[in-house]
């Protein structure tokens, strides 16, 4: 019988999931250690409370729940808080089938027809692999509409932010908001982050960034990989977590002048895209 709720275990590493909670990950363990802000799944709330959760079909802000695609106007939805913008697309929304499940290995999947939140049939699949050595998330998005359409992925991982977490990662660019709207205005120089997560206070989309981050505190030491060529790094101060973010493109690129040049996929009827994001995870 297929899992409501799948764990999987490989060493000391546990991972526990919540397919009706937006594909989202309750937890991720290491020998009891939270690697990701973890919760028991059958205590989890909602995605926002979770480990992480899946990105799709496009990341971050959708500038005023608008946008233009091949000559037609679209609207989406209010889905975060007070926004006026519509917020990391549908998926982290929307309950996932469980296609497949083993002791080490599960396969998530997400049938979109189309809708008031996001108007272009798609189809979704996770693939979480965990090994002793740490976990590999594996995401694939297929366009269904009958015309090239928009798409967009990325990750949305919590780490528990301790006394002594810190963060580095190699980058070129910051893509500044205008502190009104949220939205990105313009990219700056940014030579890099290496700093304690206490002393940051981030919510920036970077570009230049080489496919690895590492996070180390005093108990565990993780590092970060992936193939999508943008990250977004989120540390409010006043919360007890910090965000990490592989992503595809950039926030809002759908209303930018050439939003290809941002990220921004356009998919042919049947196309996929895929992208994949690794923690290898050990202790201190």
């Amino acid at each position: 019988m297929t899992p409501t709720h799948p764990e999987l275990r490989a060493g000391d590493l546990r991972l526990a999931l919540r397919p009706d909670l937006g594909g989202s990950i309750a937890g991720l363990w290491c020998g009891g250690l939270p690697v990701l802000r973890s919760t028991e799944p059958a205590a989890l709330e909602g995605p926002r409370q979770s480990g992480s959760y899946p990105l799709v079909p496009y990341s971050n802000r959708l500038g005023y729940r608008r946008f233009r695609w091949l000559h037609r106007d679209h609207t989406t939805q209010p889905n975060f808080d007070d926004s006026p913008h519509s917020v990391h697309g549908v998926g982290w929304l929307r309950a996932w089938e469980v296609e497949s499940c083993s002791a080490a290995q599960a396969v998530l999947r997400l049938d979109h027809a189309g809708d008031a939140h996001w108007p272009f049939a798609f189809e979704a699949r996770q693939t979480f692999a965990l090994d002793d050595e740490g976990l590999r998330l594996t995401m694939s998005v297929r366009n269904d509409a009958p015309h090239p359409a928009p798409v967009g992925l990325g990750w949305h991982p919590y780490f528990p932010k301790r006394s002594r977490s810190r963060l580095h990662v190699e980058l070129s660019e910051r893509w500044e908001s205008d502190p009104g709207t949220q939205l990105p205005t313009r990219r700056v120089r940014q030579p890099g982050i290496d700093a304690d997560v206490a002393h940051l206070d981030f919510d920036h989309c970077f570009e230049g960034w080489p496919g690895s981050a590492r996070v180390r505190d005093e108990k565990l030491r993780i590092g970060i990989s992936s193939s999508l060529p943008y990250l977004v790094v989120y540390t409010p101060p006043q919360k007890d977590y910090f965000c990490v973010e592989p992503v595809s493109h950039v926030s809002n690129a759908i209303h930018m002048a050439e939003p290809a040049q941002h990220g921004l996929r356009t998919l042919a009827t049947g196309e996929t895209l895929e992208a994949w994001m690794r923690l290898d995870i050990s202790r201190v």
